[in-house]
């Protein structure tokens, strides 16, 4: 079973039939119990800024993060957690004054990186063969495949490393949900003014987006409003 914030009321996405909830053989989880994770999750506006997230709960979402998948496996990313009051001080306020950014639990920046060229396939692959025990000869082919990335014009290249940090946001906020933490993906913010604060592009990084984690106030508003989607057959289609 998936443990949620006991203080929130679930809101699920659908109706699931008993039979429903019977487990695949590698799943972690039961159909019923991801759709009641996702059904209850919000972009929260108010976070309870006296709780914390546990030590074991907040490593499983460090690791949600750097086993998120990418195109060739390159992980073009960066993710900056922000624990410093005075930098999430300075970055609320280039962020439209939101208050997620000051009171969650935890602030993290997900950055891409910039210029994206053979040095960062190079280190990708000796990791590809530290991890495997094969030697980096025997990597040409996907070395070849990374590269093709990398011959693209530097405009494609930022947006196809910016597209693979949005998997990471989408990753980090389901994982949250199952956890029963709550989440807040964020992009209304001065992108060259976090560069900035954070220092990112002295790094090679560009900030993308960002994620707020933590509980919800109980004074936040939103987390009682109906979930709004379209119907499933407004937006899945069967070819």
């Amino acid at each position: 079973m998936i443990a949620l914030n006991p203080d929130t009321k679930l809101a699920t996405a659908h109706d699931i039939a008993p039979d429903a909830r019977t487990v695949a053989e590698n799943a972690v989880a039961a159909p019923a119990d991801i759709v009641k994770a996702m059904g209850w999750r919000y972009a929260v506006k108010q976070y309870d800024a006296s709780r914390a997230l546990d030590d074991a709960t907040w490593d499983a979402l460090q690791e949600a993060l750097v086993l998120t998948p990418s195109s060739v496996g390159l992980q073009p990313w960066k993710f900056f957690v922000v624990d410093d009051r005075d930098v999430r001080a300075r970055l609320r306020e280039v962020s439209w004054n939101q208050p997620q950014v000051t009171d969650a639990a935890k602030y993290v920046v997900l950055a891409a990186r910039a210029g994206l060229g053979e040095s960062d396939v190079d280190r990708f692959v000796a990791r590809v063969a530290a991890v495997r025990g094969v030697s980096i000869e025997s990597l040409a082919g996907l070395k070849g495949m990374a590269m093709g990335i990398v011959a693209r014009p530097e405009a494609e290249r930022d947006g196809w490393a910016a597209r693979q940090t949005y998997i990471a946001l989408g990753t980090v906020l389901t994982v949250a949900a199952t956890l029963g933490v709550d989440a807040t993906p964020m992009e209304g913010f001065d992108a060259a003014a976090y560069d900035a604060i954070l220092d990112l592009k002295a790094q090679g990084y560009h900030a993308y987006a960002a994620v707020a984690l933590g509980y919800r106030s109980a004074s936040d508003k939103y987390a009682t409003l109906p979930k709004v989607r379209f119907e499933r057959k407004d937006v899945i289609v069967t070819v």
